[in-house]
């Protein structure tokens, strides 16, 4: 996939932290980046307030390829889009670019699956309707 797959995008701030030994971001942090992605795309398709403590995420699968080292200094972007549904899970892809003089360049590509659950239950639950209409509208503009 390449960034104008992609409709959501957001910049991510590199945090001193992040940046291991040998100069790069170290590759947890990549994991990291996504969530926030997730969080923000959620955050932008669906306007109303999530009681994340009743219904849910869980991370049921994360993969990631790590392309290209990210720097300090990098100016990075996250981008995310829901690939596809399951009746109570769906698939996440994101991208994580650097900004160089000669346009964007994809450092980390990962997918992941996510699976609706109700922690009043402890039980998996079919994906929320609004939130599935959502994203099927965001995903189809």
């Amino acid at each position: 996939m390449e960034p104008k797959d992609f409709k959501h995008k957001i910049k991510i701030q590199i945090r001193y932290k992040d940046v291991d030994k040998q100069g790069h971001v170290n590759n947890a942090n990549h994991f990291t980046y996504f969530e926030t992605g997730r969080i923000e795309y959620f955050k932008e398709i669906y306007k109303k307030p999530i009681n994340w403590s009743e219904e849910g995420l869980i991370l049921a699968r994360n993969e990631i390829n790590y392309l290209m080292p990210i720097l300090l200094e990098d100016e990075v972007y996250c981008y995310t889009k829901v690939n596809s549904f399951g009746t109570k899970s769906f698939e996440i892809s994101c991208l994580l670019t650097r900004t160089t003089p000669s346009g964007e360049q994809i450092c980390a590509d990962g997918k992941c699956i996510v699976v609706c659950f109700n922690y009043a239950t402890q039980k998996t639950i079919e994906i929320p309707k609004d939130w599935k209409e959502a994203m099927d509208i965001y995903e189809s503009k």
